[in-house]
């Protein structure tokens, strides 16, 4: 098998100096990752320095790692190990003939990455690049470029931000054949004056695209016209998605599927498409659009991805649905514990209150980095609960204490609810409510560790 780097290539990359020939497979900055074959990044953080962790990965087998201190074991010296990761995105994305595919947005960037994936993989049967969980961010992005294959076909990577700048550096840093904007929302709203300006740092994404390059823009959003306009400063081409009939891709029909999800017809130029979407709710038809956007961009097979789209499996902490033990029966849980923030929390909870079924509760976390609209989002959390007809909320965390309180007062409609700060109190709480026949969803900021409240739903007997 071709190695992914040679340690002459990682010098030549960074400038640094090798102390012995080496190739490695893979690339990983913690040492819990590190498998047999991998290069170890000792990348110094705020709290940790990873040369404090060199003797674990090299117990877990590392070929060698890139330092800033000699050692024993086979390594590349460098000045600055931070420098180096950034160094080796550059060369991997220098020496690649893949097309890319950057992904950006409010909401729905980890499940448009992973759709798109799916979808790649499937039409290069193997040759799709993608970067993990969500590794979005300084470290996260030049990792997945450095752990990109020389014969990758395509390669989609996500790509975050909450502050000005960022994506700006993230997209110089991947110069992206095709750029997709999913949606623009008050995520991270306390870092900005309004959503015009998270619509004006999102729209960065389209600085660095390659030269007849394709921006990808949501047709749906309030800033639709702004981030098309941007979009044309650099794009060859402009592809407008969503649900509105001006769209150049939209949807035509849908209707919701048998066991979940949805079957779309969408309208593409002089096209019409039709094909059944695995995960449930609009934002997912929205988002299913923008990947085919993408996949026609890029050259990819569209009646291939379309059967991606159909297999495609929900996603740890962004949607997998399970079937829990419930006493003598079960009940459907649905995890939503990696993220949350005003559009995606309104979006899940719309959906939960489409399962039908016996009753709904929302064990539902605190939403992070809204600032001083933090109490208006909370509290408006209300009205959702009220349309979706949710039964009981479990309300996690000091600023769902707004929304305990509209609650409480509620005139429109009375639901059964509790608060508590913290996840192991929700454990408890949780466990004694559930019956067989319930919809159960989770959700929160991954800050509040909703992911124990899931793991404990799923392990235990409720």
């Amino acid at each position: 098998m071709t190695p992914l780097w040679t340690s002459a290539a990682i010098a030549d990359a960074t400038g640094g100096t090798a102390s012995h020939d080496f190739v490695c497979g893979g690339v990983a900055f913690d040492s819990r990752e590190i498998v047999s074959g991998d290069l170890f990044l000792a990348l110094k953080g705020e709290e940790s320095d990873g040369h404090n962790f060199l003797e674990k990965a090299f117990a877990n087998g590392a070929a060698g790692a890139v330092v800033n201190i000699p050692i024993d074991q086979p390594h590349v010296l460098v000045t600055d190990t931070a420098q180096a990761l950034n160094d080796l995105a550059k060369a991997a994305r220098a020496r690649s003939q893949a097309k890319i595919i950057g992904v950006t947005g409010s909401a729905g960037k980890t499940g448009t990455k992973e759709a798109l994936f799916a979808a790649l993989d499937r039409c290069s049967r193997g040759h799709a690049h993608r970067s993990v969980k969500s590794y979005n961010n300084h470290v996260g992005v030049p990792l997945s470029l450095a752990r990109m294959p020389a014969n990758a076909q395509y390669a989609v990577l996500e790509m975050g931000m909450n502050h000005p700048g960022e994506l700006r550096e993230l997209t110089a840093l991947v110069r992206p054949d095709v750029a997709i904007i999913t949606t623009i929302a008050p995520a991270h709203i306390g870092f900005f004056k309004d959503e015009a300006e998270i619509a004006a740092a999102k729209a960065e994404i389209f600085e660095s695209l390659e030269p007849g390059g394709t921006a990808i823009v949501p047709a749906d959003s309030p800033h639709g016209t702004f981030l098309h306009a941007v979009a044309e400063k650099y794009a060859a081409r402009v592809v407008t998605f969503g649900f509105d009939r001006s769209a150049d891709i939209h949807a035509v029909d849908h209707v919701m599927a048998v066991g979940g999800g949805s079957v779309v017809t969408a309208q593409m130029g002089d096209r019409l498409l039709s094909y059944t979407l695995s995960q449930p709710g609009d934002h997912w038809i929205a988002n299913s659009l923008a990947v085919l956007a993408a996949v026609e961009a890029v050259g990819g097979d569209l009646a291939v991805s379309g059967l991606a789209l159909a297999d495609m499996a929900g996603l740890a902490g962004r949607g997998a649905r399970h079937e829990i033990v419930v006493g003598g029966g079960s009940a459907l849980l649905i995890d939503e514990s990696y993220n949350a923030n005003p559009a995606s929390m309104r979006a899940t909870i719309s959906d939960l209150g489409k399962t039908g079924g016996g009753r709904l509760i929302a064990v539902l976390g605190s939403m992070k980095e809204l600032g001083s609209m933090s109490d208006h989002y909370h509290s408006a959390i209300a009205d959702d609960l009220y349309a979706a007809n949710v039964n009981y909320a479990l309300l996690v965390g000091e600023e769902m204490e707004i929304l305990a309180k509209n609650l409480a007062n509620g005139v429109e409609k009375q639901i059964e609810f509790d608060h508590c700060l913290s996840s192991s109190d929700a454990t408890g709480l949780i466990k004694a409510k559930v019956a067989a026949g319930d919809t159960i969803l989770v959700k929160g900021s991954n800050s509040m560790g909703l992911a124990n409240v899931v793991k404990a739903l799923r392990e235990g007997d409720a």
